[in-house]
């Protein structure tokens, strides 16, 4: 396993680069994710506003006027945080990047020194562009122009959602060391992301007058890739998202990592000291488990495909987003079988939470399908 990317390039290519330790290989993937998300979702959005599906808003914006003091401010604080954390971690090296990061420790000097160069460069870009009479400008922003606030939203809600799930699945961990476990790296459930990131990307899309039926169809082959590609890196850094004990005789054809592995080097530093390794992420899995992670990238790459093959004859508007909630949905319940997770008490049964979620989202992307595929039947004799 390789915990971030200072590992991988050692071992991959021979290569010694200690500032790649400061690359955490699960948030690398997770970037990657988010990127091509990013793209597919703009692309889908584009052929939606050619076909005249999506409209653009228009908005009144002031040219030519000087910086704000909010504006400052808010490229003060930004300069500020990347060099109280980012340039501090080049200054003091810390043993440990991802607990430094998520500590209250930093560089003051460098996180001023940053947010005044930014604060600055702010003043200097909007007085090149001053006016002696600021006008105001009429501009048409298109949905795919949005594709970047989409994706930070995403991003900041998706994060706090998964975190704030986990709380609740995990609530007697929570409750014992609260501190330490809201300032974890660790510790995040991808259906808790996944709705809070949809409710907020529900409240921008009515903001911005953006058809939230076609907005959503343009999500989901994006978020079937996202998370495939997010897999990856659970993979990769062996962050405990992983199956049961696997111990069957494996196939022949099949490599050890893809059916029973141990994660040798995790970066959660789980199960037992690998003979001869000295430092941080020495332990591996005393008996090997189903690499539960690997399947579900395997899977959700080729959901994507099919979702990618079917954007074009899925015409009514909605049933694109309502398979993707019947696909992941299918797809999380069967995983949940052979991975391992936190058991609720649920009327006598003992299900996870994301089998509980996943459950939930399959109904309602039948009920949605069949409600969207009634309505658009009675609109067409009307329109006759």
């Amino acid at each position: 396993m390789y915990p971030n990317l200072y590992y991988a390039f050692e071992d991959l290519f021979g290569l010694d680069w200690p500032l790649l330790r400061y690359v955490n290989s699960f948030g690398f993937f997770v970037a990657i994710a988010f990127i091509l998300g990013a793209v597919v979702l703009a692309a889908e959005l584009r052929r939606k506003s050619r076909l005249g599906q999506l409209q653009p808003t228009e908005m009144e914006v002031m040219v030519g006027q000087p910086a704000t003091p909010g504006e400052l401010l808010l490229n003060f604080l930004l300069g500020f945080l990347l060099g109280y954390k980012i340039l501090a971690l080049f200054l003091f090296k810390p043993e440990d990047p991802q607990a430094f990061i998520f500590s209250t420790m930093g560089s003051w000097p460098a996180g001023i020194a940053l947010g005044v160069l930014f604060a600055g460069l702010k003043w200097w870009d909007r007085s090149k562009k001053r006016l002696a009479k600021p006008e105001k400008r009429t501009v048409r922003i298109w949905p795919q122009d949005r594709v970047g606030e989409m994706t930070i939203i995403a991003l900041v809600f998706g994060l706090l959602g998964a975190k704030l799930f986990d709380i609740f699945e995990n609530w007697s961990g929570f409750v014992k060391d609260p501190g330490a476990y809201l300032f974890s790296p660790s510790g995040l459930t991808f259906y808790g992301g996944l709705i809070c990131a949809a409710l907020a990307l529900w409240w921008y899309a009515k903001r911005h007058r953006i058809n939230f039926w076609h907005l959503n169809d343009a999500l989901a082959p994006a978020m079937m890739l996202a998370y495939g590609i997010g897999r990856i890196g659970c993979h990769v850094s062996g962050d405990g998202d992983w199956g049961i004990p696997n111990t069957r005789p494996k196939p022949g054809f099949l490599p050890d990592w893809l059916w029973s592995y141990t994660y040798p080097h995790n970066v959660n530093e789980e199960g037992i000291p690998i003979p001869g390794c000295v430092g941080k992420y020495c332990n591996e899995l005393p008996v090997g488990v189903y690499p539960t992670s690997v399947y579900e990238t395997l899977i959700c790459l080729a959901l994507f495909g099919l979702l990618w093959s079917l954007r074009k004859k899925l015409t009514v508007p909605g049933t694109m987003f309502a398979l993707y909630l019947v696909l992941n949905g299918v797809e999380r319940f069967f995983i949940e079988k052979i991975r391992v997770n936190v058991r609720m008490n649920l009327f006598g049964l003992r299900p996870t939470q994301a089998e509980v979620i996943s459950f939930l989202l399959v109904l309602v992307g039948v009920i949605l399908w069949i409600l969207l595929i009634r309505r658009a039947r009675k609109q067409k004799p009307a329109k006759a």
